[in-house]
Formats: structure tokens, C-alpha cells, sequence
């Protein structure tokens, strides 16, 4: 078992129930300046009790493996607390399985080919508390959770309490990330710093006691800030 990096370079922890995978996977981030491999898992289950002990930044977790899937992965890895951000990993574009981690708090997802430079760009995004999500992923977010908006009076309640805690600059900025926005992306949107976004994506993330911007996304649907004809407006 690798140890962990505790060096400040990025740490990644990598799971896929294919040995070729997991080698390929290595040798693109062991050529990447900064980012350090700690090490390597093939299944779920494999891969919670591995991000208990190594602490990694970044899961890149499959979602199709023996033994624990991804998603219940996923799952584990997000409600024990753990600081790791989950990045999944796909066959398909807009795979069930991949709609199913990001409910179970993955922050993001890319597809097995990825290129090597968008790979390293998904992780450092994810570290740094940004989703990896395209404006079609989120309208296929947001249409997912549709069928699931709370109905009862008291959640309506909780989720309009929620909102009036933020202020209205607040609130433009979670449009942009609901849009799926990157910071960058919202600064230039709103005339801002990228500093001044991620001050306001972080006082936002704790008013409403959520873990990223995957959950920003959800909440700002069922809290009806944003509709799927919302996130269908891709910047143009």
C-alpha cells in the first residue's frame, strides 16, 4: 500500500476494477508535474477502506466493479466525512450510473478517454472545490432530480428559510454554477475576481451546510432559484 503525499502535491487515489486501466491511469498522472498516485484499488469496497487510510484529495472511482459498485462507493466515501472528492469515471456520456454517483455526492464525472491534459485540469478543479460538469450534465442533473422534489409543506419551508440566508449576490452566483459554471467562468459573468467567487461559493456552501458545488446544483432546483430551462442557457 502507498503512502500518502502529505507533500502538498495533489493526491489520487485510483479505482477500477481493470489492472491495464489503473496502469494507464497512473502513467498519464505520473507524468503530471504535481500530482502524486497513492495508490490503487479494484473494487468499492477496496477503495473506501483505502480512503480511510491514505486520505487522498481525489477519488477516480469506476462506477461498474465487483464486489461494491461506484456508486455505493461513492456513497460511503461522501457520508463518512472524509475530505476526498470523488471523480467518476465512465464508459458512456451520460450514463445512469454516472446520474446515480452524482447523487450519492460525486463531484464530477469524465469519460475512460479522456485526454490527458483534460484529466489533470478535472482533478485540480475537483481539489479545489469545483464540479466537473458541462451545462448538458447539469440539465440532466437537474431533470434527474425532477421526480424527486420534496412535496411536503415542511421541506418547502426549510428550503425557502435556506434561501433568504443568502444575500442576492449570492444568489447570481449560485445561478452560475447551476448553469455549470466554473469560477473563472462566474467571474467573468459577474465582473468579479475569481477570489471574490470562491469566497462567495464558500460562504454559500456553509449557509446551506452543503459538501460542493454538485449539491449547490441540486439545491438551487428543488429550491426552485433555477429551472431546467435555466441551465439549458449555456453562457450564450
Amino acid at each position: 500500500m502507498t503512502e500518502p503525499a502529505g507533500d502538498g502535491r495533489l493526491s489520487v487515489l485510483i479505482v477500477d476494477d481493470q489492472a491495464l486501466v489503473r496502469l494507464g491511469f497512473r502513467m498519464v498522472l505520473d507524468a503530471e508535474p504535481g500530482v502524486v498516485v497513492v495508490g490503487e484499488a479494484a473494487d468499492g469496497a477496496q477503495a473506501v477502506r483505502m480512503t480511510v487510510a491514505l486520505d487522498p484529495d481525489v477519488v477516480l472511482m469506476d462506477v461498474r466493479m465487483p464486489v461494491l459498485d461506484g456508486v455505493a462507493a461513492t456513497r460511503q466515501i461522501t457520508e463518512s466525512g472524509s475530505r476526498a472528492r470523488v471523480l467518476v469515471l465512465t464508459t458512456f456520456d451520460l450514463d445512469d450510473y454516472a446520474f446515480a454517483a452524482l447523487r450519492a455526492g460525486a463531484s464530477g464525472f469524465l469519460l475512460k478517454d479522456v485526454e490527458a491534459h483534460e484529466l489533470a485540469a478535472a482533478l485540480r478543479a475537483v481539489a479545489a472545490g469545483d464540479a466537473v460538469l458541462t451545462p448538458r450534465m447539469t440539465r440532466q442533473l437537474l431533470r434527474a432530480v425532477e421526480s424527486h422534489l420534496p412535496e411536503a409543506g415542511g421541506v418547502r419551508s426549510q428550503l425557502q428559510e435556506q434561501r433568504a440566508m443568502l444575500t442576492q449576490r449570492e444568489l447570481e452566483v449560485v445561478v452560475e454554477v447551476a448553469r455549470g459554471r466554473s469560477n473563472a467562468e462566474v467571474a467573468a459573468r459577474l465582473v468579479v475576481s475569481e477570489a471574490t467567487v470562491k469566497g462567495h461559493v464558500g460562504r454559500i456552501l456553509t449557509k446551506l451546510e452543503l459538501r460542493d458545488r454538485v449539491q449547490v446544483v441540486v439545491w438551487a432546483y428543488r429550491a426552485g432559484v433555477v429551472s431546467a430551462s435555466d441551465a439549458d442557457d449555456d453562457g450564450s
